[in-house]
């Protein structure tokens, strides 16, 4: 099973795209707390698209989400400015503010996550294993 979205690089469309998300991810079998955490990580890469990619101006992002043997993968392109996956990090988790942690989230989440710079913009490829029987799928 795979889908594809494009949408604009505006914070209004990020709604849009949790509820594809999450429609997606009820339909390859995760459960409701794994959903709304995997939904949660789509919505701050998308965030980091706009702020940093694009830097709030409107511009094309594509989401893929794919259902494969034995895993989910989300693919988010944009073609804004790209990223050094070097210098990509959140802030200390010592440093108590509001903001900061949408990559430590990402990270946390997903089993695999790779920015991969193109020749314009960056691809970012997030994978989570699809959940088994017994897991119980949750935090």
């Amino acid at each position: 099973m795979k889908n594809t979205m494009a949408f604009e690089s505006d914070t209004c469309r990020l709604a849009e795209v949790r509820h594809s998300a999450r429609a997606f991810l009820e339909k390859c079998g995760f459960e409701e707390c794994a959903t709304e955490l995997l939904v949660l990580a789509i919505d701050e890469a998308c965030t980091n698209v706009i702020r940093y990619a694009y830097a709030n101006q409107c511009r094309p992002v594509r989401l893929e989400m794919e259902c494969l043997n034995d895993r989910v993968r989300f693919t988010l392109r944009d073609y804004g400015q790209q990223c050094d996956p070097k210098l990509i990090r959140g802030r200390e988790l010592e440093d108590v503010r509001p903001g900061g942690l949408g990559v430590h989230i990402i990270k946390n989440v997903f089993d695999f996550v790779e920015y991969q710079p193109c020749a314009k913009g960056t691809r970012l490829v997030m994978e989570k294993h699809l959940p088994q029987p017994e897991d119980g799928n949750c935090c």
